[in-house]
């Protein structure tokens, strides 16, 4: 049990870093010493190994079941993911309304802390080749264009929720790159940090006497955005790997630009934000801003002597 809290504790600060765009919850736990473990874990997934689970009625499949689960660690993904999901319900309503109601700090910060990682992380790129700036570029056009697209057409649809649960899920796995982040850029950041809290709200109205309608439709859009991130787990989040053992600075080079090219999204809120009140000049938003900065250059500093695996495990 001591072990499985000390998960779950992790699998916490995880979950409370992937919440917010600009901060990787691999980077905590490359930090807390688990992001080998984790990767070993989800990538030896199969779902074809479960079949001994349709004879679970029988000694033999339920010995073969038993040999499996424990073959993928599957005590701490269980850990690991009830920790993460904890923290994503906890924080996910403190930063909805942190970017519904106080914009121009929020966005601010926002910004340090996606500009400082991308800074970062362009600094493990030792050389500089004709290719590399060339898949800088595009990411950085491509960025910018989704973020200009998803900031005037946003839509919430099931597709698009998949989607954004199968990119994310990518990102989480990336020590540096940030989930939360590209559901940013997919215009989906503000709208999916108020469903966790919708669906508890609507859990509870049921005791009030209220209708299973509102229920259905904050469960429906986490039971799609869990499809995402088992889609992307099993597809997108190998495919990302595989990139990066084969061209890892070609690729990372082109995550971190997706970084530039979308602080188009935080700059242009905090523009279209400002105002009189106290938390709206723009001298709050370049305060928030260094915060964030000063986040992401502490977090690098106690990061500095670790190393992750890039070879297969």
């Amino acid at each position: 049990m001591r072990k499985f809290l000390t998960v779950y504790c992790k699998g916490f600060a995880m979950g409370s870093a992937d919440v917010v765009p600009g901060v990787s919850g691999a980077t905590i736990a490359l930090i807390v010493g688990i992001y080998d473990r984790l990767i070993r874990a989800i990538t030896a997934i199969d779902p074809r190994s479960f079949r001994p689970a349709v004879r679970v009625h029988e000694p033999t499949g339920r010995e073969a079941l038993r040999t499996e689960l424990e073959r993928i660690d599957a005590t701490f993904l269980v850990a690991l993911g009830l920790g993460i999901g904890t923290a994503i319900v906890a924080f996910s309503e403190l930063m909805h309304t942190a970017v519904t109601e106080y914009p121009v700090p929020t966005y601010g910060f926002f910004s340090g802390l996606i500009g400082a990682s991308a800074i970062v992380l362009y600094g493990e790129i030792e050389q500089w080749t004709r290719r590399r700036v060339g898949v800088s570029a595009a990411g950085i056009v491509v960025a910018a264009a989704v973020t200009g697209l998803t900031q005037t057409t946003v839509s919430h649809g099931p597709a698009m929720i998949v989607l954004a649960g199968g990119v994310a899920i990518c990102a989480m796995l990336l020590p540096g790159v940030s989930g939360a982040f590209f559901l940013l850029i997919l215009g989906q950041y503000e709208y999916m940090t108020g469903v966790p809290s919708a669906f508890i709200d609507a859990l509870v109205g049921l005791f009030d006497g209220n209708g299973l309608a509102p229920v259905v439709e904050a469960g429906t859009v986490i039971a799609l955005f869990g499809l995402g991130v088992l889609v992307g787990l099993f597809t997108m989040a190998h495919a990302v790997r595989r990139a990066l053992e084969a061209y890892r600075a070609a690729t990372l080079a082109f995550l971190v630009s997706l970084m530039v090219g979308a602080l188009r999204l935080p700059v242009t809120e905090v523009m279209t934000n400002l105002g009189t009140g106290p938390l709206e000049r723009p001298l709050v938003a370049v305060a928030t801003a260094v915060v964030g900065v000063g986040a992401v250059l502490l977090v690098d500093h106690t990061t500095a002597g670790l190393e992750y695996e890039t070879g297969d495990t």
